[in-house]
Formats: C-alpha cells, sequence, structure tokens
C-alpha cells in the first residue's frame, strides 16, 4: 500500500467527495479522492478504512486504491473537504424537490421531533447554514422573516451579505430547529427567547448564542459564532501596535485603577479586555469578571453571568465580588450610575478594574463617567487610562495590489503607494479578509486629570492629549492603510463622516 504524508487540493475530486456521506467517512476514517483510470482512490488510515474502501469500490464497480496517511491528516482532510462540499444554496435546492409542505410540518408533533434523523430536510438546510458560516468565518446568521419571503444573511467582517431566501412555507420549522438545538421552548412564540448551543463544526468547537424575538411577520432569529479555540488572542494580534503594547502592559501592572476600553457594539472591546486579561493572568492574582454574557471560559479566572432576571446586574455582581479578595476585577460594561460608583469605589480601594463604554472616542468616556453622575475629582483620581477602538477590515493577502493614491486619498496621507483587494476567490470577490483593531490611547497623568477635574469638555482633553503624541483613531488607521493593512476608503467608513479631528 502506498503512503502519503498530505492530502493537497489537487488530490481530491470535490464532485466525488459529494457523493459519499460525512459520516461513512469519518466512522471508518478512509477520505475518497478522486477516480482514476478505473480506479477508486482513497486514503485510509487502517484495515477499517481498506475494508470500506473495498465496499465503495464494489458499489462504483471500481478498483480500490488506498493510499496509507496518519489518522490525523485523514480527519483534518474531512473536515477541510467536507466543508467545501455543499453550500446552503446547494442543499436549499434539493430540498426544494421536496415536499416543502411536509418539510414545514415536520415540527408540528413533539413525538415527530424525536423521531427526526440528520437526513431530514430541515436539519439538513440548518447544518448546511452553519457550515457555510464557519467557513466564511461569519460572526452572526441572522434569519429574517418578511411578509412573502424569508431571509438568511450572514456578517462577515462586519458586514451583512444574504445568502439565502428559503420558501416562507419552511419558516416555522427552520425556527424551531433552532429552538431544539438551543433547548428553548418551541411552542412559546410571543415572548423573545435567549439560548445557547454548542457544536463540532468542521473540526472546531463553536459556541452559538441564540436570540429569538417575535416580530409581525414571524419569529426572527440571530445565531452569533463563536470559536472558543481562537477566542484568545494576544495584545499584539488585536491590531496595537507596539508603542501601545507597551503603555497597556504598564498600565495592566498596576495594583489599582480604572482602565476603559470604549467603542460601538461589535467593536471588539470584549475580545481586547481578553486579551489584557489573558497577559496578567498568573497563579498569584485573583481575576474575577461579571459579563453580559460570558462569551469565552477563560482557565483560572472566576467568570459570573448577569442574569438581570434573578435580580443579578453589574452592580450586584460587582458589589458580591469585592468580598471575593480580587486584585483584577473586569466588569463587561459600565451602564449606570450605580455600576460606575461601586466601580471607582473598587479602584480606590486597591483594586484593577477593566471595564467598556459605548462611546466615540477616548475622551468622551470621561464626560459620560461625569453626565451618569460621577463627580469629576473621583473620575480624576480613578482612571489610569481610556482604550478607544475600532474594528477595520484588512486587505486580502491573497490578492492584494498597490496603486498609486487618488487625489481625494491624498488628503489624508502623504504616501506615494497604497494598497487594496483585487477581489478573489479566497475573499469571494471582496478584496478584504478579516479584520484588525485601529486604537487611540489616552493615558491620564496630572494635566489630563486637572483638566478633567476642571469640567474641561471632551474636546479640548482630545486635543491636549494629540498634542502630546496621542494618536487619534482615524491617524492610526490612516497609519495601517500606508502600511498595507487595510484601506483609506475602510478607515473612513468605521470611523464616520461627522468625525471631528482633534
Amino acid at each position: 500500500m502506498k503512503t502519503i504524508d498530505i492530502i493537497k487540493d489537487e488530490d481530491v475530486e470535490m464532485s466525488f467527495v459529494k457523493e459519499i456521506p460525512l459520516s461513512f467517512a469519518k466512522c471508518n476514517m478512509v477520505m475518497p479522492l478522486r477516480r482514476e483510470e478505473g480506479c477508486l482512490v482513497g486514503a485510509v488510515a487502517d484495515e477499517k478504512g481498506v475494508l470500506a474502501l473495498w465496499d465503495l469500490s464494489k458499489i462504483y464497480n471500481l478498483k480500490p486504491l488506498p493510499l496509507h496517511v496518519a489518522s490525523r491528516v485523514i480527519l483534518d482532510a474531512i473536515n477541510k473537504f467536507y466543508g467545501q462540499a455543499g453550500s446552503a444554496e446547494e442543499v436549499m435546492d434539493n430540498i426544494t424537490g421536496e415536499d416543502l409542505s411536509s418539510v414545514a410540518t415536520e415540527f408540528e408533533k413533539p413525538k415527530d421531533i424525536l423521531e427526526l434523523t440528520e437526513d431530514a430536510p430541515i436539519i439538513r438546510l440548518l447544518n448546511a447554514i452553519l457550515q457555510q458560516a464557519v467557513k466564511e468565518r461569519a460572526s452572526d446568521i441572522h434569519v429574517e422573516p418578511y411578509e412573502r419571503e424569508l431571509d438568511v444573511r450572514l456578517r462577515v467582517d462586519g458586514i451583512l451579505h444574504r445568502v439565502l431566501t428559503p420558501p416562507k412555507i419552511i419558516q416555522d420549522a427552520l425556527i424551531s430547529r433552532v429552538k431544539i438545538m438551543a433547548n428553548l421552548d418551541i411552542a412559546e412564540k410571543r415572548l423573545p427567547q435567549d439560548g445557547r448551543i454548542r457544536l463540532l463544526i468542521g473540526g472546531r468547537d463553536i459556541d452559538i448564542r441564540v436570540s429569538i424575538i417575535p416580530t409581525t411577520f414571524g419569529e426572527r432569529a440571530v445565531l452569533r459564532l463563536l470559536d472558543r479555540k481562537h477566542g484568545l488572542i494576544g495584545l499584539h494580534e488585536v491590531g496595537l501596535d507596539s508603542g501601545d503594547v507597551r503603555s497597556l502592559e504598564g498600565l495592566l501592572q498596576r495594583t489599582n485603577g480604572i482602565l476603559l476600553v470604549t467603542g460601538p457594539t461589535g467593536s471588539g472591546k470584549t475580545t481586547t479586555l481578553y486579551a489584557a486579561l489573558n497577559r496578567i493572568h498568573t497563579v498569584a492574582k485573583n481575576i474575577i469578571t461579571v459579563e453580559d454574557p460570558v462569551e469565552y471560559q477563560l482557565k483560572g479566572i472566576g467568570q459570573i453571568h448577569v442574569n438581570p432576571k434573578i435580580g443579578l446586574t453589574f452592580a450586584s455582581g460587582l458589589r458580591s465580588i469585592l468580598r471575593q479578595d480580587p486584585d483584577v476585577i473586569m466588569v463587561g460594561e459600565i451602564r449606570d450610575f450605580e455600576t460606575a460608583e461601586i466601580a471607582i469605589q473598587a479602584s480606590l480601594t486597591g483594586h484593577l478594574v477593566l471595564s467598556t463604554l459605548h462611546t466615540n472616542d477616548a475622551s468622551s468616556a470621561i464626560t459620560r463617567l461625569i453626565d451618569m453622575g460621577i463627580e469629576p475629582f473621583l473620575t480624576a483620581s480613578s482612571l489610569v487610562g481610556i482604550l478607544a477602538q475600532r474594528l477595520v477590515r484588512t486587505i486580502c493577502p491573497h490578492c492584494k495590489e498597490s496603486y498609486e493614491p487618488t487625489e481625494e486619498e491624498r488628503k489624508y496621507v502623504s504616501s506615494t503607494v497604497l494598497y487594496r483587494g483585487r477581489g478573489c476567490e479566497k475573499c469571494i470577490g471582496k478584496g478584504y479578509l478579516g479584520r484588525s483593531g485601529i486604537f487611540e490611547l489616552l493615558l491620564i497623568d496630572d494635566p489630563v486629570r486637572q483638566m478633567i477635574t476642571g469640567k474641561t469638555d471632551a474636546q479640548s482633553i482630545k486635543n491636549l492629549a494629540s498634542s502630546r503624541g496621542m494618536r487619534t483613531l482615524r491617524a492610526d488607521g490612516f497609519e495601517k492603510a500606508v502600511q498595507g493593512i487595510t484601506t483609506i476608503e475602510e478607515v473612513l467608513r468605521v470611523t464616520q463622516k461627522d468625525y471631528i479631528e482633534g
């Protein structure tokens, strides 16, 4: 039997792979490769795989040609190539050929639910949608009902795009399937429901947060996908430059004070906070968090999930944490005066507190705290740093090209060369692949504290910090555009047209 070390793309006939069930390949540890000169070529790890390949060859009336590889290589190949084997649109095309009315009524009786197999059309459709979302690196799946149609959209790199428009008739069945997977009440259609699903998709451990709300035309579902393996990254990996990383690490070594991360929803604040906790976590420190929700489990760190229904709010959770002898506290978000007040008291009594606020830039966080009712002198004495951030799409490295800046772009940068993505198969023609952060780090030193105590406006504080070396969000974005990480257009998109540069 011939032995190979790796299975390459050119070794695999995808049209053939689609004909062999995934369950058969995984169960027998056989990776069907191609039909070649009267032979059925397949990768096998042991005798069981050889026998399975013999069985397959009889069905196709071909001679088996087994290639021996390590079981790990086979499993990686199965996850990779079966992940390409069919899109949700292809599955929908197949389902359309079936009786849609029977698909739609699959979930009418509880006993039918228990009898459903993985071959049930609605299960195949949802599995295909989940698989496609992971393949395209989507952060969210939206299932949106309208008067005469049903839309399925994916959010990839912060941008939503439609991937499927299934018939309206299967709406209830699809939502019911989501509810079953998330352990929600399928009979309750009048109230919002939240749940979680944990799945292995293509060998990746995916945590899915499910939110279902009733709308005029039926229930709407949004599924947030969190890759548990890739959840924890370092400060350099979020997009911070070496200077800001050093400054942040200095702040994180403090034994007291508040470090805030600000930005709109979906700007990567929680990821940055996790990166910070990951950086300072040692066996010598007691770190406790209160979050809504807990997105990633952090080993060795106590994490509390907020539950307002039973009275467990950020404020009450924070009070309880203070009785647990913590060194570092992370509060998912400061939303009100009570939480802000307890956080400040904690920081002034020898705790390092990390948290987030929803503001447009770093200096605006100061105004927000004072507007909540926190006295300026308390704000000045407790804050040690504020990091504002946004996420920008990064240029696809597979189709990246240089070009001469336009007259409009020369208004923002002096560089004679900029970069963009042409659009290729890897980035689905978009020219962007993945995201990175742009940042604005405001260090709270004595001159800034004096301005806060004197109730100086946010723009004046920003102007002072900029004159002393602080790089604004937009300036950091333009620098990354010159470096070929992102584009001027993308920086302008995420920093908004009404952005006032200090």
